[in-house]
């Protein structure tokens, strides 16, 4: 008679729950201030290696012949270099939230932003995965009680992911 009341969960239902807490965890210790910027700066790497690659490159030209590899490390130190220069911003960003008495505000912050990033990347792998590796007709696929919910934001997610893939190449 117990055992009717307990919601049976599928094995893939209890790690979805799981990626999920854990983002959402990571995202209260660093907070939504850390979390913001951390993608802020990873674009903002991205955005720089590609768009001054050139002019890099071209200084390198004495030190390394070949113009893939030219390029590659070109690429490279414009991307970590301003991940390291972000990483610092951040750093003391993160002082400054501390000594304005807000890391309550910005770990709640942090917690909500989390879980909408774990959500997220499962939406991404569900997308994804089926498309990959035949696993539509596998037991644990089809038993699951979350994956049917994240496939029916699978249009919505590819309209954003679309919108995000065409704002960053009109950008680049």
């Amino acid at each position: 008679m117990m055992n009717e009341t307990i919601i049976s969960f599928a094995y893939v239902d209890i790690l979805i729950s799981c990626l999920i807490a854990v983002s959402g965890l990571i995202s209260v210790v660093r907070g939504f201030l850390k979390e913001t910027m951390s993608i802020v700066i990873w674009l903002s790497a991205f955005f720089v290696a590609v768009s001054f690659k050139d002019v890099i490159s071209d200084l390198l030209n004495n030190l390394i012949a070949l113009p893939s590899l030219r390029e590659m490390t070109a690429w490279g130190i414009l991307f970590v270099g301003t991940l390291l220069i972000g990483s610092l911003i951040n750093f003391f960003l993160g002082k400054v939230i501390k000594s304005t008495g807000l890391s309550g505000t910005d770990k709640t912050l942090g917690l909500v932003f989390g879980v909408f990033r774990g959500f997220l990347i499962v939406l991404a792998i569900v997308i994804i995965l089926p498309k990959a590796v035949p696993v539509s007709s596998d037991a644990w696929w089809l038993e699951s009680r979350f994956i049917p919910f994240f496939q029916s934001f699978e249009t919505v997610g590819r309209e954003l992911a679309t919108l995000v893939i065409n704002l960053i190449s009109n950008w680049v």
